[in-house]
């Protein structure tokens, strides 16, 4: 199911509210209503925690069904919510500890900033259970920005150079497209959050946005094949 949302007045649903196949980490300030909107559109288990006493979910964390990686501002309060999860965990002491805008990570593959070093790469690569690849969007490191992936495909950012998109594609295993947010803006992993059931887009998107995004993550019906 496909949700037109804002949450306080702002679009910017993505950096709020994370989500992975089953769960979807919401913060503390969200509405009743806006957290029932937040299930019913991506189907998952709603997860409510504040990381380092903010509502900026969606940016400090990133997650997958195996794990779930969060900055070392989380507050140890906060981490027993995580852990309570039954996710692998790991709290990650680095200055790019923002990690849901650096790391865009799926139950099949991650696309990271390049600058996070080698040894935080494996350590993410045990968390995450999945290969990690190294990469930028745009020519930005903060891939989890520019982009948002899900076993349906991939929608990044429109100034994402081709060998930019091949990487993403091999890291995902999923056809790659552009596309943009919130009345055309690039950086599509703020204003959109989605699974393989559903997505809650910024409603400052235009329906040609919606289109797009319909398109990149596979929700559009597959026409029945010819005789």
């Amino acid at each position: 199911m496909l949700k037109l949302l804002n949450f306080a007045g702002n679009p910017n649903v993505g950096v709020f509210v994370r989500a992975t196949e089953t769960r979807a980490f919401c913060p503390l300030s969200l509405t009743t209503t806006e957290t029932r909107a937040v299930e019913e559109a991506l189907q998952v288990e709603i997860v409510s925690s504040s990381v380092g006493g903010t509502s900026l979910v969606g940016s400090l964390m990133a997650a997958n069904n195996h794990g779930l990686v969060v900055g070392d501002l989380a507050t140890q309060r906060e981490l027993k919510v995580l852990k309570a999860t039954g996710l692998k965990l790991l709290t990650l002491d680095d200055p790019f500890n923002a990690v849901g805008n650096n790391v865009l990570v799926t139950d099949q593959g991650a696309l990271v900033n390049p600058d996070y070093s080698d040894e935080v790469i494996a350590r993410f690569e045990k968390t995450f259970n999945v290969p990690i690849h190294r990469g930028t969007l745009a020519g930005l490191g903060t891939v989890g920005m520019g982009g948002v992936a899900t076993p349906g495909g991939v929608l990044v950012h429109p100034k994402s150079t081709a060998e930019e998109r091949e990487n993403a594609r091999r890291a995902f295993g999923r056809e790659v497209m552009v596309g943009t947010i919130n009345h055309g803006t690039g950086l599509i992993g703020a204003g959109l959050v989605a699974n393989s059931k559903g997505a809650l887009i910024g409603d400052a998107s235009t329906n040609i946005e919606i289109g797009r995004i319909e398109d990149a993550l596979g929700f559009l019906p597959v026409p029945p094949s010819g005789r």
